[in-house]
């Protein structure tokens, strides 16, 4: 059977990508005088992506011009979404002014590398649309300056699907993008997110972190663990990482927060606990159950048991005493190791109705 992860994935490009498109279209129709239907994007490692264009009109002195934001077989909650450029010709020679509009987002906490009350328009995606208006507008810049704003009709709707509130970036998503393209399934987009998350805390003064591996789990932990919204991280499967980062930021507590999914694969030393990267093992489960009485019977039973949480079922019918704890001290051994024992660590291992199952600080 053909092993379909061996399939190659389609790249996308980023909210990034898709404003300076739009931007190169929308100058290219001022000076053309004439609907542009794709561009050349000139990406921050030099080579260039076609980019189609969804909508293009244009005056004598003003353009707008949007593209439809791809994220290839790696679509995130922008995907789908209309970036819109609207472009004027100023009086400035040689200035080009980058604004967002409606829908991108406004910067409310330190952190981000971003101004205070400003468009939460990242520096490469602004340095991207500079040096490709230089490039294709040259001989309008001699005279006269741009002023490129950015908007996005949904959002206001898409960023509270995103990180932006938690993060203090309120009313839209941000114009992101590091590479200009979207890589399926990476890692990095999801790295710099809880490295960006780390860094708003410790600029807003807090040393102490909640890290969750989701949503529901971070539900939990707000009912019990009384910190602002951007101390809680949802490190996903990256447990390992997360905790270097928080040693090198020199984080002082950090909670770690789930179920007994993700908790068994930290306790039994994985790194990342992707579905896909590592499977939950059923012999260092067992193990941990016969290290607390189990008999041969529920042994077998967690052998052949389908899941995580299907053991955790095994283990409380049977009422095996000190299996959760167990989870919780192996967890907490691993963890400390990945922080080079610099951080103080609590872990809370909730069952799937926020009950706590076991702690260990």
């Amino acid at each position: 059977m053909e092993n379909t992860d061996k399939k190659k994935l389609k790249t996308g490009f980023t909210t990034g990508t898709s404003a300076t498109a739009a931007a190169i279209a929308a100058v290219q129709s001022v000076i053309k005088q004439k609907v542009i239907e794709h561009v050349e994007v000139k990406l921050p490692k030099g080579n260039f992506i076609k980019i189609p264009i969804h909508f293009c009109k244009f005056e004598k002195g003003k353009a707008c011009a949007s593209v439809i934001k791809d994220g290839g077989d790696d679509p995130d909650v922008t995907h789908g979404a209309e970036i819109i450029v609207d472009l004027s010709i100023t009086d400035e020679k040689n200035v080009i002014e980058i604004d967002g509009g409606e829908g991108v987002g406004i910067v409310t906490k330190p952190g981000l590398g971003l101004e205070i009350n400003k468009p939460a328009i990242n520096p490469v995606p602004k340095k991207m649309i500079k040096e490709n208006l230089e490039i294709v507008a040259k001989s309008l810049l001699k005279n006269c300056g741009l002023k490129v704003i950015i908007s996005v009709p949904k959002g206001r709707e898409l960023g509270p699907k995103t990180d932006n509130p938690r993060i203090g970036i309120l009313n839209g998503i941000s114009i992101l993008g590091t590479s200009g393209i979207v890589i399926p399934f990476s890692t990095a987009s999801y790295a710099a997110s809880i490295r960006q998350n780390l860094d708003v805390a410790i600029a807003m003064g807090n040393e102490t972190v909640v890290l969750t591996t989701g949503g529901r789990s971070e539900d939990f932990a707000k009912k019990i663990i009384d910190l602002p919204d951007h101390c809680f991280v949802q490190m996903g499967d990256f447990s390992g990482y997360t905790m270097q980062q928080c040693a090198k930021k020199n984080i002082k507590k950090a909670f770690i927060v789930g179920f007994i999914g993700k908790l068994a694969k930290m306790a039994a030393g994985v790194k990342q606990t992707h579905v896909k990267g590592s499977k939950i093992d059923m012999k260092f489960l067992s193990g941990l159950a016969q290290k607390c009485g189990a008999n041969e019977q529920i042994i077998q039973k967690i052998l052949n048991a389908n899941t995580a949480r299907h053991v955790s079922e095994i283990i409380q019918e049977n009422q095996i005493d000190g299996f959760f704890e167990q989870i919780c001290d192996k967890t907490y051994n691993h963890m400390k190791k990945h922080s080079e024992e610099k951080v103080s660590l609590e872990i809370i291992l909730f069952d799937f109705d926020g009950n706590i199952l076991a702690k260990k600080s």
